[in-house]
């Protein structure tokens, strides 16, 4: 599969292709629509959230709700239009770069004196385009009784460590909580946090987990390393702007442990098969999965537009300034756990079709069967 998002993020529209998907399988827009609308909540969010109500609109490759095979194409109308592609705009240019943006670096890479030629396509409004695929993606994996959901652990200094019996848990208490977060009294810590740092007109990061189930034994490879599972989830999460750290199960606490407290034992029982009483590899070992929970997390770093800028220097006269001060948000991590969830929906759905077939939802299911039936009667 491909995707290919256009579109500036004051522009009359975000716009999105995905090639490669699969004929037969039912696209619901109201899904999409919620999903677009889970994107935009949160604590912390800043005014272009209240201006922009995300619809999509679905402009090719379905008939009566279901796929062709074809390209699908779908739109985001910005209301917050301030830039067109032909009519001639009145807007100042922007000389000062913000630290922490792609300002600086993409303002020298392509030789630009107005920042704003940068900015427009590095924001992270693009990321409306991934998760409205993603939606698509995750109604395709629906079928297959894959789920994902995502959730806030950390908010700046504020962390939780309550864990989730099963994703049915995620999904019930998210439902619920403004940060989308499943540990309440953690929460009321978390947006007091947010509070103060709004306060201070300063910005906080966070850390979001992702939970996967349902997904089967066997998707990905070990064979050529660019067919790891593990390795290709990790390039597209952290492709999500702002994302600088992806773990996988234990992560980074693997390095304090020894082997014997880490790596999960092999068990078997009649009527599962092969299994693991714990799940510290995420759910995926040698970059397949293993059948177990996949579990990710993301980490965020604080929004880098501040408005108590930061020191800068102006483009054109190399003289000292503030860095420009452009509207954004306080903390978006409860966005960022659902642009991680359209991720790895894409990812997921990728390494099905390579497993199962890519023409039609028909074959695949048969494929599916097949395989689940193989694994029961002869290996397990």
């Amino acid at each position: 599969m491909r995707i290919l998002t256009a579109g500036e993020s004051h522009g009359p529209y975000m716009v999105a292709i995905l090639e490669g998907f699969p004929k037969g399988v039912k696209i619901e827009e109201k899904f999409i629509d919620q999903e677009l609308k889970r994107r935009m909540s949160g604590l912390g969010r800043g005014k272009r959230m209240q201006i922009e109500k995300d619809k999509v609109e679905i402009l090719a490759g379905l008939r009566n709700k279901y796929t062709l095979g074809s390209p699908i194409a779908v739109a985001v109308k910005n209301k917050d239009t301030k830039i067109f592609p032909q009519k001639k705009d009145n807007l100042a240019p922007l000389v000062i770069p913000r630290p922490a943006h792609a300002d600086l670096a993409g303002a020298l890479k392509y030789q630009e004196t107005d920042i704003r030629n940068i900015l427009e396509r590095a924001s992270a409004r693009e990321t409306v385009c991934r998760v409205a695929l993603g939606a698509i993606c995750k109604q395709f994996l629906l079928l297959f009784g894959i789920k994902i959901a995502s959730f806030t652990v950390r908010v700046g200094k504020v962390c939780s460590t309550k864990k989730p019996h099963n994703i049915s848990e995620v999904i019930r208490k998210g439902r619920t909580s403004k940060l989308n977060c499943i540990d309440r009294e953690k929460e009321r810590l978390m947006a007091q946090e947010i509070k103060r740092a709004e306060k201070d007109m300063d910005s906080l990061g966070g850390v979001a987990e992702v939970w996967i189930e349902g997904v089967p034994v066997g998707l990905g490879s070990f064979m050529s390393f660019e067919k790891r599972l593990d390795a290709r989830l990790s390039s597209c999460l952290m492709s999500i702007p702002a994302v600088k750290g992806v773990e996988i199960g234990l992560g980074f606490e693997y390095a304090h442990r020894r082997g014997s407290k880490s790596h999960d034992a092999i068990e078997y029982c009649k009527r599962k098969g092969f299994l693991h009483p714990t799940n510290n590899a995420g759910g995926i070992e040698a970059g397949i999965s293993t059948g177990s929970p996949i579990v990710l997390r993301v980490a965020m770093k604080p929004i880098a537009t501040l408005r108590k800028p930061l020191d800068s220097v102006n483009l054109l006269t190399k003289k000292s300034q503030k860095a420009s001060v452009v509207r954004s948000d306080t903390c978006a991590i409860v966005a960022c756990g659902v642009i991680a969830e359209s991720m790895s929906a894409f990812v997921l759905t990728e390494v099905f079709l390579e497993k199962f077939g890519c023409d039609t939802s028909r074959e695949i299911k048969a494929n599916y069967q097949a395989y689940l039936k193989h694994l029961k009667n002869t290996l397990l």
